[in-house]
């Protein structure tokens, strides 16, 4: 039984409209602020909490609201409430109705993501890690991953934020190393040891790359019995281009320094990695190549963890976004709802994504004016936007 319910109101101020999921720790609701709008509410689940756990539990909006960045998600408020005759710490933040970086993934189905679109995601993404971890000391994530991503659309295009920093932790300044937790599959070999740093999250930018370029993980997932068992970094990995024939010589170089089993060998931090995303420029298609396929048919590298009845959601979003947006003063909820309802259901992508840059940018209804703004894939309503996988 969730903390909260549809219709509740916390604190006088905020309205729940619905659960958006859950974890071992917190669960993460859509609530709507009297004044404003729609933000993402995260409650702790630890019942019998003293005010001391409480706000041991909020310390990641503490560190949030210490790193101002387009790129991080944004803290706004954090509390304690009262449900079920206990009390429970939240705090609010950035409403991204697009959805994680995973499910964005996903909706490429059995193609890869463009190459250009893969590189852009992730500087995004290092731009904001780039801020913690120029903190003094710095702050390491300990958990990137495609799940801890969020991908909006704004008016310019995609709009990357980096989210749950809730293992997030400033280094020893003496060693630069924190204890290690997170995801065992996009966790570095030092990991073992139980160390963590800077150079560890630059590992798991690189390994979150690898799989958005290629449908695969460069090394096996791990499970806790085989958190002890370093064999799986003595291979050498697999060259990612050997998966796509759109990755050049200048981004595999990349992807390699990120994963290199010695952390002096690896970037030292994001800034470094981001030093080099931001200089590499697409190469030229080799010649007779032809548009790469998943060679597993569907993204199965990571297990998929998707809520039930996305397509009735889905549906059921589009169309209340489609009501809402005759209104031109509700144009930027209309967007919301139907990025949410993109997200869900890939397969409108490819009819609504141009009316949802054209919400986004306060243009009501589309004319031929309105459609030259657009680059051409995003043109015409029956204009595939997957994307080829080499651009």
């Amino acid at each position: 039984m969730t903390i909260l319910s549809p219709g509740q109101l916390v604190r006088d101020t905020y309205e729940v409209e619905r659960l958006l999921g859950e974890g071992a720790f917190a669960e993460v609701y859509r609530v709507k602020h009297r004044f404003m709008g729609r933000q993402a509410m995260k409650v702790f689940k630890a019942t019998g909490a003293t005010l001391e756990d409480i706000e041991r539990d909020i310390a990641e909006a503490l560190l949030l609201s210490g790193i101002k960045h387009p790129n991080i998600v944004e803290v706004y408020d954090a509390n304690v409430l009262e449900a079920k005759a206990e009390q429970f710490g939240y705090f609010t933040m950035t409403y991204v109705p697009g959805g994680t970086l995973e499910r964005y993934w996903r909706s490429f189905a059995s193609e890869l993501m463009p190459v250009e679109q893969v590189v852009e995601v992730m500087r995004q993404a290092c731009r904001g890690l780039a801020v913690a971890h120029s903190s003094s000391p710095p702050i390491v994530h300990r958990d990137i991953k495609p799940q801890n991503i969020l991908v909006g659309f704004g008016a310019s295009g995609l709009h990357v934020r980096l989210s749950d920093f809730g293992l997030a932790k400033a280094v020893n300044p003496l060693t630069l190393l924190v204890s290690a937790k997170g995801t065992l599959g996009f966790k570095p070999p030092e990991s073992l040891e139980n160390v963590d740093s800077c150079a560890a999250d630059v590992w798991a930018v690189g390994t979150t790359l690898y799989l958005l370029l290629t449908d695969e993980m460069p090394f096996p997932m791990l499970n806790e019995r085989d958190i002890e068992d370093a064999n799986r970094f003595l291979r050498p990995i697999r060259p990612p281009s050997i998966y796509n024939v759109g990755i050049d010589a200048g981004l595999e170089s990349i992807i390699f320094r990120c994963l290199a089993a010695r952390p002096a060998d690896r970037y030292a931090n994001a800034n470094e990695l981001l030093q080099d995303l931001e200089k590499w420029r697409p190469g030229f298609k080799p010649p007779g190549t032809s548009v790469s396929q998943s060679r597993r048919g569907s993204k199965s590298a990571i297990v998929e963890r998707s809520p039930h009845d996305l397509k009735r959601e889905a549906n059921s979003a589009l169309q209340e976004a489609i009501q809402i947006a005759q209104d031109p003063a509700k144009l930027m909820s209309a967007a919301d709802l139907l990025e949410e309802a993109i997200s869900k259901d890939p397969a409108l992508r490819d009819r609504y994504e141009w009316q949802l840059q054209l919400w986004r940018k306060g243009i009501m209804h589309v004319s031929t004016a309105d459609l030259r703004q657009f680059p051409k894939r995003l043109s015409r309503p029956n204009q595939s936007t997957g994307g080829n996988r080499e651009q």
